[in-house]
């Protein structure tokens, strides 16, 4: 997060005068530096950087260049779009890919499972900002049949709002999920298959099936559980993604999130918006992993057995 946070505050050296953006090009010498010595940029390279560092650990990158309000006022507006996104497209490339990617392992060969790697093959290579300007075509277009922009009505809960309560919410985010969420669906359906028929091949599952296990408890009391490893590492870090990278789903479908705060502050070089937006999908990656970790150990009993011999 230091190095991180490093990067971030290395934007404002070299992308842009701050001073200037604030001020204009018809400022005077007194204005720039009286302005300066306000923002403390006049003070030693380290100075500005512990300051930046403590600032941030406080949810505070000062004000918006484009906008003139405080970075932590727009994070926490637009961060609750961005999140309840990219939940929604993790939940629906989960529920549907593991299904698919266990059918595809167990039926391989048959004509169903062709057809979803067929799909996953579309899914992998097609761009997301072509997927979604097709689905906008087709579905709110020509069929008319969800809305091709914006959020929709949303419930207010404290400092939070969400879609996700009302009937318009769900109808506005169908589309931006699915266009977010099918490369992630695809990728894990390949993993899901690669893993499980890998793990039907292990000695522990032959000797399952000489003990008498029915099909049902081999494949899912023993194969899956052992798949959901690696697949548990993909999907955390794919969450992460689905945060960061949502950046072109929001701008297709204009999706009020952090994405398009993103894309809005790189046109104008509003740097404290981007080194806040860095950070925090920083702290996010970072905390993703930890709960991979953890998880771990509920999935995979042998790093328990580890954890005890070792005591």
């Amino acid at each position: 997060m230091v190095s991180v946070a490093f990067i971030a505050f290395m934007l404002f050296q070299y992308v842009g005068d701050p001073v200037v953006f604030l001020l204009g090009q018809d400022a005077t010498p007194e204005q720039v530096r009286e302005l300066r010595s306000a923002l403390g940029l006049d003070q030693p390279f380290f100075v500005q950087f512990w300051h930046f560092l403590v600032n941030a650990a406080q949810g505070e990158f000062g004000l918006s260049l484009r906008q003139g309000a405080k970075v932590s006022r727009l994070i926490a507006e637009r961060f609750p779009a961005t999140l309840e996104l990219a939940l929604v497209a993790a939940l629906l490339a989960l529920v549907v890919g593991i299904p698919m990617g266990v059918y595809a392992a167990l039926k391989r060969g048959t004509f169903i499972s062709q057809v979803f790697m067929t799909i996953s093959l579309l899914g992998v290579s097609l761009p997301t900002f072509l997927i979604g300007i097709l689905l906008i075509l087709v579905f709110a277009v020509q069929l008319g049949w969800f809305p091709s922009f914006g959020r929709g009505e949303v419930v207010n809960l404290g400092w939070w709002s969400t879609g996700l309560l009302t009937a318009k919410g769900w109808h506005h985010i169908t589309l931006p999920a699915i266009t977010l969420a099918i490369f992630q669906l695809t990728l894990i359906m390949r993993l899901v298959r690669a893993e499980m028929l890998e793990v039907l091949r292990t000695d522990y599952i032959k000797f399952a099936r000489a003990r008498g296990l029915t099909n049902r408890a081999v494949h899912f009391g023993h194969a899956l559980k052992n798949t959901l490893v690696p697949v548990m590492t993909i999907t955390g870090l794919q969450l992460g993604g689905l945060i960061a990278f949502a950046i072109i789903t929001e701008t297709v479908f204009q999706w009020p999130g952090m994405g398009l705060l993103f894309i809005q502050a790189v046109t104008f070089a509003d740097i404290p918006v981007m080194a806040a937006y860095l950070c925090l999908i920083a702290l996010i990656f970072v905390v993703i992993n930890l709960i991979v970790d953890l998880l771990y150990f509920v999935v995979d009993p042998r790093l328990r057995v580890e954890k005890g011999g070792g005591h």
